[in-house]
């Protein structure tokens, strides 16, 4: 480690201001080969691979993919709520995971706030809402007197959309929607420089959506707010964003500016994600083609795959190969058709479409696979039945059932084996 790692680890409180890129541009927040993991030994789960990135100062990143993919898993780790298993990341060039000075975590608590995505389980039932958005307040004294920190309370109350006289009530008099207003609230009356900002509008009503995300944009034209914004719905992310990181099954797939990721989703995953944006005219929407994404095309046996730039500040993931066909597709500088229309007076590629769709694996997943206790008990019973019932259950890929019936014929046919060895030396010493 270089003298200049170590002093910057030993250091206890934030500089001003972040390094700066090759661009000009401030890095307020960067992950650099981040690991996360779930479990310990063979029930340990990866649920975050070597993710890469930085957001920059004033921006608005966004961190899209299914449900299960790793992007809350990553917001926690910013906030320092999950440890990680490899890695580092850094807050205005400053570590910030692992064990840091009192004065260090002091300013990061400060500096990042997060709207949680389940607003019921991140409130405090037993406390009122002023306390609740208060309590930051209370901790680092950020009021001059008790009518200015009233005064901040209710101003930022209004602002989310509730009233001043829901203050002296409890989260569970409330509903979903207002309870993620209220954590909105607690977040942004800290003015802080960096908000993670998990699902913030998904419990909302339409008719508060564009409200909330209007608010948030004014925090970061008056503030200079920087936002990691999580989220799955495409739609919203590609007009609130600066910049777009795609994420599957724990992998940074694609990042590149908004318009950029629309214009060019090279990553088969995210085409696939793009193509599954509703479209508002239900006859377009009812014949649209949806892009389904298979792992499967990806050969990573030997050539590793990787977060690569291709230029234009485009990263894609995967390997060599991979790579030279997405730069040369990017080259051509014509922008890709994410969502097709199927013309409705073709009948026979909808047949086909629909008999694809039904050849999925998940779709073919048996209902009644259960391994019950039945099936072992029953193969017990009679194991060369339960074998052969066994091997039926395999051929239509009801593999839990096969297990039950193996083990239960296995346990069947060795305690039959005992009780014919047994039978037999006693046969035996009667003879004798």
């Amino acid at each position: 480690m270089s003298k200049k790692e170590l002093n910057t680890k030993k250091q206890s409180h934030l500089p001003e201001h972040g390094p700066v890129d090759e661009n000009g541009r401030e890095i307020l927040l960067s992950l650099k080969n981040v690991d996360i993991t779930f479990g310990k030994g063979d029930n340990a789960v990866r649920a975050v691979k070597n993710a890469s990135f930085d957001i920059f100062k004033g921006e608005t990143f966004s961190l899209v993919g299914e449900s299960g993919s790793g992007k809350t898993t990553i917001g926690r780790a910013v906030i320092r709520v999950n440890p990680l298993a490899a890695g580092e990341i850094q807050y205005k060039g400053v570590p910030i995971t692992g064990k840091i000075p009192r004065s260090l975590d002091r300013e990061v608590i400060r500096n990042i706030q997060m709207v949680f995505q389940d607003p019921a389980a991140s409130l405090n039932e037993r406390a009122t809402v002023e306390y609740i958005i208060s309590e930051g307040l209370y901790n680092f004294h950020l009021y001059k007197d008790e009518a200015d920190r009233i005064a901040k309370v209710e101003n930022m109350v209004e602002q989310v959309g509730l009233l001043p006289e829901h203050l002296t009530r409890y989260p569970h008099e409330f509903s979903g929607g207002q309870r993620q207003r209220i954590g909105l609230a607690r977040a942004m009356v800290m003015e802080p420089e960096l908000v993670v900002a998990d699902e913030p509008i998904s419990a909302l009503d339409v008719s508060i959506r564009a409200q909330v995300l209007n608010l948030l944009k004014k925090f970061q034209e008056e503030q200079g707010t920087t936002y990691l914004f999580i989220a799955h719905d495409l739609s919203i992310v590609r007009f609130i964003s600066d910049r777009i990181a795609v994420i599957y099954k724990g992998d940074i797939v694609e990042i590149a500016t908004a318009e950029e990721l629309f214009d060019y989703p090279l990553h088969p995953y995210t085409h696939s994600l793009i193509s599954a944006i509703p479209i508002p005219d239900p006859q377009l929407e009812k014949n649209k083609v949806l892009f389904t994404y298979d792992p499967s095309v990806h050969d990573y046996s030997e050539d590793k795959p990787e977060l690569v730039c291709i230029g234009h500040d485009h990263y894609v993931f995967g390997n060599k190969k991979e790579i030279e066909e997405y730069k040369a597709i990017r080259e051509k500088n014509v922008p890709l058709k994410s969502i097709t229309i199927r013309d409705p007076n073709e009948p026979a590629q909808q047949v086909q479409e629909e008999e694809e769709v039904s050849n999925e694996p998940i779709l073919d997943a048996p209902i009644h696979d259960t391994g019950s206790f039945w099936y072992k008990f029953l193969s017990f019973l009679l194991p060369i039945l339960g074998l052969i019932v066994g091997l039926i259950f395999k051929k239509k890929h009801y593999y839990r059932n096969y297990k039950a019936c193996k083990r239960g014929a296995i346990a069947g046919l060795i305690t039959l084996g005992v009780f014919v060895v047994l039978f037999a030396l006693l046969l035996w010493a009667a003879v004798l």
